[in-house]
């Protein structure tokens, strides 16, 4: 990709001098296919050379309005002319947190981050403080953030490390994590209600929380069989254990009120970022009123000097403000609905065996002879195949993630026209990723 592209190579070369692999997210680097951006407008980015790209990454889902959307740039603009950051509650943090209750029945109370990750990991901390126990459950192939608590069996991982799908095993994912955090942290399998069944027989009393991707993300958008989401939940009930929806990918994009809202199941916490402030830095978390008000002096610390701070509300408030005022669900349902089933004609035609997973505002391709339903089956997918195809799509003008396990996202800047010239590149992608 940077060998066409003269100026986007020698600026990669550049940013290579002084930043380790020139990229500021170890997720961001692809080797010599490493993208790198001048600008973004609508739902399209460009490079150092011009080269314009229809965006489906929306730098991993965040830009669900579109890129330098003036409606929340405008807001932004306006508000800090009186000011960034105060330390001290301000009209935006308020307005944002009774917006998210307005949207998501299910919360109550809100508190605001900067991340995805912080917000993951309050929610863990708060549902701690809140039992007084200490084990937490993840499911294989779920990412909740860079954290030493949640970097075991991610998306990361090899399938030959984490032991038998009966008796699943905690795989560290980075060098530095600590061996004895594996102590407090159980993984199950997605959609296996058996192994959950018999790990919480065992477990169930001392756990805290499972934490769950209402749709696995980060493993090709994964459903959730019918009923696992309502199992969990009757699970949590039965044990005192606090459920968090990881909603930091699902929140505000694929319904108003997130994936509780779409399941229709109610969790105990839930972690939002991403789309709530289409690109800007904000996160939250949201639940039941008398968790959260564990966060209470002497009790469950949550604090960070930039929470709160004017950029990042005042846009959170216009981003939400515009879902709650304007069809943006309908026209991400409507867009994503044409190129899901665009992408499955033109593989079907081809006879590669495929499956597509997710909603249309959020999906996942794999591709199998079996449809997968947990990670596991889906990294005994073609990866070969789907990585050269992505690769050839971004040749093309098309950007998607090079990680066959990564999702497609919509914005409500994207056109039927952008469906269209996606669908006509994405077979002249295959053909030249087949040979």
């Amino acid at each position: 990709m940077l060998n066409h592209s003269p100026k986007s190579r020698a600026f990669f070369q550049r940013a290579q001098k002084v930043i380790p692999y020139g990229v500021n997210s170890s997720h961001r680097y692809w080797g010599d296919n490493t993208p790198v951006l001048e600008r973004g407008k609508g739902a399209y980015v460009y490079d150092f050379d011009g080269q314009r790209y229809i965006d489906y990454r929306l730098g991993f889902g965040p830009v669900i309005l579109g890129h330098a959307h003036p409606y929340v740039n405008q807001r932004v603009t306006e508000a800090i002319q009186h000011g960034v950051t105060f330390s001290a509650t301000q009209p935006f943090e308020v307005s944002v947190a009774e917006r998210i209750i307005a949207m998501c029945p299910h919360v109550e109370m809100v508190r605001l981050d900067n991340t995805g990750s912080d917000a993951t990991r309050h929610a863990l901390r708060l549902a701690r403080g809140y039992t007084g126990r200490d084990l937490i459950m993840k499911f294989e192939g779920a990412y909740h953030g860079d954290y030493d608590y949640m970097l075991w069996t991610t998306p990361d991982s090899f399938k030959s490390q984490v032991g038998h799908r009966r008796h699943p095993v905690a795989h560290k994912t980075s060098m530095g994590v600590p061996d004895l955090v594996s102590q407090l942290l159980l993984t199950a399998v997605w959609n296996d209600r058996d192994t959950m069944t018999t790990l919480l027989a065992e477990k169930g009393d001392a756990i805290a929380a499972i934490i769950v991707e209402p749709i696995l993300a980060n493993a090709g958008g994964l459903m959730p069989e019918p009923g696992f989401l309502e199992f969990l939940r009757a699970q949590c009930d039965r044990y005192g254990i606090v459920l968090i929806f990881d909603e930091v990918k699902t929140g505000f994009r694929i319904a108003k009120g997130g994936a509780a809202d779409y399941f229709g199941v109610t969790p105990d916490l839930v972690a939002y970022a991403k789309a709530m402030g289409n690109g800007y830095p904000i996160s939250a978390v949201g639940g039941k009123r008398d968790i959260m008000m564990t966060l209470a002096p002497g009790k469950v610390v949550h604090a960070g000097t930039y929470v709160g701070n004017i950029v990042a509300t005042a846009a959170a408030d216009a981003t939400l403000e515009y879902m709650q005022t304007n069809d943006v669900f309908g026209h991400l349902n409507h867009l994503g609905q044409q190129l899901m089933e665009g992408l499955d004609e033109i593989l079907a035609r081809h006879s590669i065996p495929h499956h597509i997973h997710g909603v249309p505002s959020l999906f996942g391709l794999t591709l199998s002879e079996h449809p997968p339903t947990d990670w596991r089956q889906v990294v005994d997918s073609d990866l070969e195949l789907s990585e050269k195809l992505l690769i050839e799509l971004v040749k093309g003008g098309i950007m998607t993630d090079s990680d066959p396990q990564q999702t497609w996202y919509i914005s409500d800047s994207h056109s039927d026209a952008d469906i269209a010239e996606t669908l006509e590149k994405f077979e002249t992608a295959l053909r030249n990723a087949q040979g």
